[in-house]
């Protein structure tokens, strides 16, 4: 029988599947990673906007705002062609800036802070953190379109130019990642980051708001509240990556921080959208390993994903390590409350950011059986309404069962197909695959 090594962590455990029973479904081949001529002649082509070479003049002032360590975005192999290219152009390195586009997750470490610039750019580039409850650091820049007041890191004003530099991947409530999101909620107050995730929220229907969802740009109120803030650090130039499982970049989208932003997340949907004729009754789902399951709330992303293949009342099986636990120190105290209803009921009088992932992972958990290998404890587990395995129970499930297999939950999005379309994508679809 075919093999199949889900990744957990840093690690990954090995499955063996009888393919008569069980679809793996990964989107096609990724494209070879990019070189560095490649890159630049991708940097050289922008949309809708000059080259960062043409917009920086001599003696101007730059801050590049990158995302924090739970994201793979190649973000050191495009920052240092960038710096490298504007020192060329006459900028000093003194001239420059990075600051970690955390919102309200922790700072990252300095072994984090290599790792996302490469110790050439992190030893040479000054950088900066953000914190969100600090005020010294905050500023009031103006409202969005529907009167959210906007709270920026004052960095952003004290750069002559902005640039973003991310990655394009599905986000379950603003659509994607990157682009807009890296300046709110990357760079925004708790006040302002906890007000625009609220527009996800239907108080009155105790549901998410219409126009939310994964791969939803369009009239998304959340996706033009974060536009409407971003737009207040008035950003000079965008890069967005799109990776491969390794993390390095397969393609890149530059220029205008809208348009290219946008022309990337079409580009990140074509590649990574699965259709499927049905769902069915099991579906085992690996988040793709670290950093995609680094806490439950960025493995919660990959339990998104499985149960759009899912039938209700069937059981989803989920690889995420956690090694860094929950995600956040008030996580689980919403998992007190007795069932979704009651939570919603809590998060609309009491909003905060976590508690909306905690209420959409406990309709899963309510909708689904669900199965984790993990390393938080039992008694977490409990209270997320999920029941602890071990890998042997995994191998015992796909030996006893029929369903799908899903190795890279956190990149992808599922979809039913129509009834007039091909049953399959067979271009999304690799039956028999190693991860």
């Amino acid at each position: 029988m075919p093999e199949i090594h889900l990744k957990y962590g840093h690690s990954v455990i090995p499955v063996e599947y009888d393919e008569s029973r069980f679809t793996v479904l990964r989107t096609s081949e990724d494209s070879s990673a990019l070189n560095d001529v490649e890159l630049g002649a991708k940097l050289d082509s922008p949309i809708g906007s000059k080259t960062l070479d043409e917009i920086v003049k001599d003696g101007e002032t730059v801050l590049f705002v990158v995302p924090d360590a739970t994201r793979r975005t190649a973000c050191g192999q495009v920052i240092n062609l960038l710096v490298r290219r504007l020192i060329a152009n006459g900028t000093a390195p003194h001239e420059m800036a990075v600051i970690f586009a955390t919102g309200i997750h922790r700072a990252a470490t300095e072994e984090e802070k290599h790792e996302i610039l490469t110790p050439f750019i992190a030893q040479r580039i000054k950088t900066l953190d953000h914190n969100p409850r600090d005020l010294m650091h905050i500023m009031r820049v103006g409202e969005t379109a529907v009167g959210i007041t906007v709270e920026l890191n004052r960095a952003l004003t004290e750069y002559d130019h902005v640039v973003l530099i991310g990655g394009a991947s599905f986000h379950y409530f603003a659509g994607f990642t990157g682009g807009r999101k890296l300046i709110c909620p990357g760079l925004a107050s708790a006040k302002t980051i906890s007000a625009t995730h609220k527009l996800a929220f239907d108080c009155e229907k105790h549901d998410r708001r219409a126009g939310v969802g994964t791969g939803l740009l369009d009239s998304n109120p959340v996706h033009e509240a974060f536009v409407d803030a971003a737009s207040f650090a008035r950003p000079a130039f965008a890069i967005t990556t799109i990776v491969n499982d390794e993390g390095d970049a397969i393609d890149l989208y530059c220029g205008d921080w809208l348009a290219s932003h946008r022309a990337a997340c079409d580009a990140y949907a074509g590649r990574n959208t699965i259709r499927i004729p049905e769902k069915r009754d099991l579906v085992i789902v690996s988040c793709g390993g670290w950093p995609y399951d680094i806490n439950m709330i960025q493995a919660h992303k990959a339990l998104e994903a499985a149960s759009q293949a899912c039938n209700d009342g069937g059981t989803i099986v989920l690889l995420a390590e956690c090694s860094e636990g929950l995600g956040h120190n008030d996580f689980l105290n919403w998992f007190f409350s007795a069932d979704s209803p009651e939570l919603a009921k809590l998060l609309c009088e009491s909003y905060q950011v976590n508690g909306q992932t905690a209420w959409s992972l406990l309709r899963k958990a309510e909708r689904f059986r669900v199965e984790i290998l993990t390393e938080l404890g039992e008694n977490e587990t409990h209270l997320l309404r999920m029941q602890k395995i071990d890998e042997r129970m995994i191998v015992d499930r796909v030996r006893e069962s029929s369903g799908y297999i899903l190795p890279l939950g956190a990149r992808v999005m599922i979809e039913l197909s129509e009834e007039d379309q091909p049953a399959l994508r067979i271009a999304n679809v690799r039956p028999i695959e190693s991860v």
